[in-house]
């Protein structure tokens, strides 16, 4: 009976039931907060150390997916021309495996055109989701965002509430 717990805990770790899966979200969370960091500074470096070079992203800016930290950056620049104070905070994180779910609170002042609209002055404030995958070096290869649109189009007074 003395030998069960190491038998069990051997076994565990020759699964890949061990901690290595808990040491692994902490790991992918740890890189959310540093992503916080790198979108609300649009931090170059920073997107390419957290951002595969292949990783594909779909966005309203570009009619093709662009890709990488540099993609990414890319579409926070163009976020940047008409919220000059953009920000991204991170309000909820949850992760498992290889995949976090994250709810930001995003917000800013429409200060340029925006999809056509001219500058309003007025500051919106919205929630959005996304779901970022990693592989296993640890960067983000992919990332799924649940529409924050409408919150925008809201705030800047682009539809009726």
């Amino acid at each position: 009976m003395k030998y069960c717990i190491p038998l069990l805990c051997m076994a565990l770790l020759l699964c890949g039931c061990s901690t290595h899966t808990a040491d692994t979200t902490q790991v992918h969370k740890m890189a959310m907060k540093r992503f916080e960091t790198m979108i609300n500074t649009a931090d170059h470096d920073l997107a390419r150390e957290l951002v595969a070079d292949d990783a594909p992203f779909y966005t309203p800016a570009s009619p093709a997916p662009l890709y990488g930290g540099e993609g990414y950056v890319s579409v926070v620049d163009w976020m940047r021309q008409a919220f000059p104070d953009v920000q991204w905070k991170l309000e909820d994180m949850v992760a498992e495996g290889n995949t976090v779910a994250v709810r930001w609170t995003l917000s800013g002042t429409h200060k340029g055109e925006f999809l056509g609209m001219p500058a309003t002055g007025r500051r919106f404030s919205t929630s959005v989701m996304n779901f970022y995958f990693f592989n296993d070096e640890g960067k983000i290869i992919n990332d799924i965002a649940v529409e924050g649109m409408i919150g925008i189009l809201r705030g800047i007074g682009m539809l009726d509430k």
